[in-house]
């Protein structure tokens, strides 16, 4: 599918639709949303990996078609203060997929990075089923934040430069609230260790611990993909 324009508060937003080809609808919907590089290549195909799966994923361009360089900074800052247009945005993605014929109405939301704060962050806020956050930071009053949170899935690296504190936080805040969970630091990855880089990328990657990490990858996805069954799967 091409990229698409959805509505978002009297304008319109930008996202990478991606549908599945195998299975008659309608779908569960799934929301990717990107790291701090914007909607790449990588973030699109994250989504035709859950179309290949049965669902109906959009992945919203949360920086609206403009050089990730430009809106990193304002994104990252609206993730630490829980609020701002990108949030307008990923609430208006998830009605416009709920409110496909071909959707069943239910919906997830996954992240990654930057995208992953994102991601947490929707957890309480209303229509979102399931969550799988991957590498992305846990507000330092976590168990504020996330209450009324729905099941979350986390994928965290030991060798991350950001720490294991936000993992560690997670898994205290959900276990405190009592919301369904399954969060995994995997001891021997880095950030970013379920996104593969080529050329120049890959030896920046490895220099910052960044580097993929396939059998971790392949572990988490496995597990999301379980977690998302059980939550959004009819």
């Amino acid at each position: 599918m091409p990229d698409i324009n959805y509505p978002v508060a009297g304008g319109t937003g930008l996202g990478y639709l991606a549908e599945p080809a195998a299975t008659p609808g309608p779908w569960p919907g799934v929301l990717v949303i990107h790291e701090a590089f914007g909607l790449n290549d990588d973030i699109r195909r994250k989504a035709d990996e859950f179309a290949a799966r049965g669902y109906l994923a959009l992945a919203p361009d949360l920086f609206d078609g403009k050089p990730w360089t430009r809106c990193v900074r304002s994104a990252i800052a609206q993730v630490r203060a829980g609020s701002g247009p990108a949030f307008v945005a990923l609430d208006a993605a998830r009605a416009f997929l709920a409110d496909r014929p071909d959707c069943t109405g239910k919906t997830g939301v996954i992240g990654f990075c930057m995208g992953g704060g994102f991601a947490l962050l929707c957890a309480p806020r209303q229509g979102f089923a399931v969550v799988s956050v991957n590498y992305g930071e846990v507000p330092r009053d976590a168990e504020a934040a996330l209450a009324g949170a729905c099941p979350v899935v986390g994928s965290f690296g030991g060798r991350d430069p950001m720490g294991t504190q936000h993992p560690e936080r997670l898994q205290r805040a959900l276990a405190v609230l009592e919301v369904p969970h399954d969060v995994k630091i995997y001891p021997g990855s880095g950030h970013r260790f379920m996104t593969k880089s080529t050329g120049p990328a890959a030896l920046l990657a490895k220099a910052g611990r960044m580097s993929y990490q396939p059998e971790d990858a392949a572990d988490s996805w496995q597990r999301i993909f379980a977690f998302f069954g059980t939550y959004l799967q009819d």
